[in-house]
């Protein structure tokens, strides 16, 4: 994303801000929810760490703005890469925190359990706690360490490290961490395509009236944002691996950036979330769906 590159900066700025904007808009949102919520839930712990993910990493979203704005970087290469690397590790941890919630989910369906909880809140706190000391210890300090520094970049420009793709071992990690997404997000759509087809078939009609399916349609917000956010980047991540480009104002770089940044829009999930257990909006939708099949 260097300077003078009209490609990006117009749209990331945007996008960008929005995504500070509904991002801390639904944190803030989703705070007041959870308090009404079962703490021992398998469900709300990973709606917790996953608030803290949106939380830091919504963090170093004005940071890029900075840049965005003033077209040059004043806080140092070491903080660009923090920065940087925020949105990837945004990214994977987010979806790794979707795939467990759909996870525990699908554990209720096929075991016709009501819910899935840890023994005692200590319990939630410890699981939480092994979650990101994991990622503290084994993650963190191999990327920071590593990130960007096979090449010599410029202290002023930031977020310009499509260099590094043209080492083998870095194309081989990123080929595996696309593969991986996709082939998990098929997975779960499929499932979850399976579980909608069998409560739709169990319920027919009343299916609008019964909570089993509106949990199901909740699902579809995870679903949704994997889809809309992160398997644009993933995929378009396979094509650009074959041959990076050096300059980040080439089109393949720029767009790159631009799949890269829709990533952040998962920060939105938090307002859906809420949104989705409104009864208001519940209500509305009844009728909507009720007016279409009556026609």
């Amino acid at each position: 994303m260097p300077r003078g590159c009209p490609l990006t900066a117009g749209h990331l700025t945007g996008l960008y801000a929005a995504v500070l904007v509904g991002g801390v808009a639904g944190v803030l949102s989703i705070l007041v929810v959870l308090a009404n919520m079962n703490a021992r839930s398998v469900t709300t712990t990973a709606v917790i760490n996953l608030v803290a993910v949106h939380g830091a990493f919504l963090l170093t979203v004005p940071f890029r703005l900075v840049y965005l704005v003033r077209s040059t970087w004043p806080f140092g290469l070491p903080f660009c890469k923090v920065v940087s690397a925020a949105l990837h590790v945004h990214m994977y941890l987010t979806f790794l925190f979707y795939a467990g919630i759909l996870a525990a989910r699908y554990l209720l369906f096929f075991t016709h359990r009501d819910k899935v909880q840890f023994y005692r809140k200590l319990h939630a706190v410890a699981a939480s706690a092994a979650v990101w000391l994991l990622v503290a210890v084994l993650i963190l300090p191999p990327l920071l360490s590593q990130y960007g520094s096979r090449r010599t970049y410029n202290d002023s420009r930031c977020f310009e490290f499509q260099g590094e793709l043209r080492e083998a071992s870095v194309r081989v990690v990123n080929y595996a961490a696309a593969a991986a997404v996709i082939g998990v997000a098929v997975a779960l759509l499929a499932v979850q395509v399976v579980i909608l087809v069998s409560t739709g078939r169990r319920l027919r009609r009343a299916c609008l009236s019964h909570q089993e399916f509106w949990a199901q349609l909740k699902n579809l917000v995870f679903i949704g944002v994997i889809f809309v956010c992160f398997l644009p980047y993933q995929l378009f991540r396979l094509y650009y691996l074959q041959d990076p480009a050096e300059d980040g104002c080439q089109r393949a770089a720029a767009y790159n950036e631009i799949f890269l940044s829709i990533t952040a829009g998962s920060c939105f999930d938090l307002l859906l979330f809420v949104l989705g257990g409104s009864r208001r909006f519940k209500h509305n939708l009844i009728d909507f769906l009720n007016c279409l099949s009556c026609r």
